[in-house]
């Protein structure tokens, strides 16, 4: 009987406090991660979010026009999102639900400026990836001149939204890539699928996120094809805001209200 139990929670699905146990823990080791670490894995991430823009222009420069084109394209979004994510680096927009769980179950000074820290450390280091991967793009032939006018595209409409839409468009992404973080402890082998049909639901919505666009505005920005101040204040921090109200405020929130009872039991 003990056996047959054994199996049977094993079969069953992890309840939400389990869910929320598991990514609290992974939320402990990464603000406990050196600042070295941080900043090359932050670092990396940004480099590898990259081909989210090259491997969504690569399907759109060769895909034949057709009605289906638009949703076929948006795959190759997904590309840069399965690196990143089974490579285990540091992606700020996955840092808006795992570092929040240890927050808001010891909510201090000291935690704050732990989850302030590696923020910091994470975003600017993915920002600093994603310039490195948009001076390849722009100013070396490792990527296929007959695919820089689709990177061009892509790039000047992800720029192209108000800022107050870029903002609202911001929230879906970090709804969604926060949802990506809760379903994998219990995704296991479905984990690549996880990732890769929510991350298109992100290319495919036209939500807009603060890394992989990232890339798009920094080369716009080397290509001489925006400003400074149109980037910053027309696509960045409003995005930023809206993912950051989308992974944490809204997501992360609402996860922990259905697990607070428990856990504080």
């Amino acid at each position: 009987m003990a056996n047959e139990d054994r199996l049977v929670e094993e079969a069953a699905s992890l309840a939400p406090k389990h869910i929320y146990e598991i990514i609290r823990r992974e939320g402990d080791e990464e603000l406990a991660r050196p600042t070295r670490s941080l900043i090359w894995s932050g670092t990396a991430a940004g480099v590898m979010i990259s081909f989210s823009v090259i491997g969504e222009a690569i399907l759109r420069t060769y895909l034949p026009e057709n009605s289906l084109q638009y949703l076929i394209e948006n795959l190759g979004y997904s590309l840069g999102f399965l690196l990143v994510i089974l490579g285990r680096l540091q992606l700020f927009t996955e840092n808006t639900i795992t570092t929040i769980f240890p927050l808001v179950g010891e909510p201090t000074g000291r935690m704050f400026a732990r989850v302030a820290r590696l923020w910091g450390i994470v975003l600017s280091a993915n920002v600093v990836g994603a310039l490195g991967a948009a001076l390849v793009i722009a100013f070396t032939p490792a990527i296929s001149p007959e695919v820089l006018p689709a990177i061009t595209e892509l790039s000047e409409h992800a720029l192209g939204f108000p800022a107050m839409e870029a903002f609202a468009r911001g929230i879906p992404a970090g709804v969604l890539v926060a949802a990506i973080v809760w379903m994998l402890p219990q995704a296991e082998s479905g984990s690549f699928w996880v990732i890769v049909f929510f991350t298109w639901l992100i290319a495919a919505g036209d939500f807009t996120h603060i890394i992989a666009g990232s890339v798009e505005m920094w080369f716009m920005l080397v290509s001489g094809l925006t400003s400074i101040p149109d980037a910053i204040f027309g696509f960045f921090l409003p995005v930023l805001a809206g993912n950051v109200v989308g992974g944490t405020v809204i997501f992360t929130m609402m996860a922990w209200g259905q697990v607070q009872a428990e856990v504080e039991d």
